[in-house]
């Protein structure tokens, strides 16, 4: 019945989860409660889609071939990021502005993820620049041999890049497989010159690592 409009955070589960999984392991709600009873972040709408270009009843292949956390296992999301890419884009966002009152416009919208949902996050997020200001990638399922061509529009113009983004932040844990994915991403961002943040902490492909990573990201966001 309010006339307040808040900001999105686009918040994307990893491989063989579903849209509960934040909620369910990630304790994403009493994370943001107490941050914002903190007065350590503002007020925003978190936004948890299915993160597979198909219904939860439905036999996916990708979804089969993509089942491991580790870095081979990255090859499989591109085909499951490029479907829910128009999943997000055409019908997820459109519903969230058509039913609560959010703002619209990219300066007060953010898309994060982790594994698979990291994946998804940096590359839909990095390629529509349009449409997101604030890009974050958790323990990102990422492939070093693809960033070439999967992130050829911020490398061609990192300074647009680096005018459009508020915030890249990615994280990952040492102990994780995908810590050397990780690093050679921002090595990656380093070399292209956009500017980004690149947290570590100890831990592996883990709940406990995410959930640290949601405490400090989600402070950042929207300032």
């Amino acid at each position: 019945s309010g006339k307040t409009k808040y900001p999105v955070l686009y918040l994307f589960h990893g491989a063989n989860a579903d849209e509960t999984a934040w909620t369910r392991l990630g304790r994403v709600n009493l994370i943001l409660d107490n941050l914002l009873v903190a007065g350590k972040m503002k007020p925003f709408i978190a936004v948890m889609p299915f993160g597979y270009p198909s219904p939860p009843s439905a036999p996916v292949a990708p979804r089969a071939a993509a089942a491991g956390a580790g870095p081979g296992a990255a090859r499989g999301f591109s085909s499951v990021t490029e479907d829910f890419s128009k999943d997000l884009l055409g019908d997820v966002i459109p519903y969230v502005q058509a039913h609560y009152r959010v703002y619209t416009d990219r300066d007060h919208r953010a898309i994060a993820g982790l594994s698979m949902g990291g994946s998804e996050s940096l590359t839909i997020g990095l390629n529509h620049l349009d449409e997101f200001s604030y890009v974050g990638g958790f323990s990102a399922a990422v492939s070093p041999a693809g960033f070439a061509k999967d992130f050829a529009g911020i490398a061609a113009d990192p300074k647009g890049a680096n005018r459009q983004l508020h915030l890249l932040w990615i994280g990952c844990g040492t102990d994780d497989g995908l810590f050397a994915t990780s690093t050679s991403f921002s090595k990656f961002l380093d070399d292209a010159q956009v500017k980004h943040t690149f947290y570590k902490i100890p831990g592996a492909h883990t709940w406990i690592v995410w959930r640290q990573f949601l405490r400090e990201c989600a402070p950042q966001l929207f300032q």
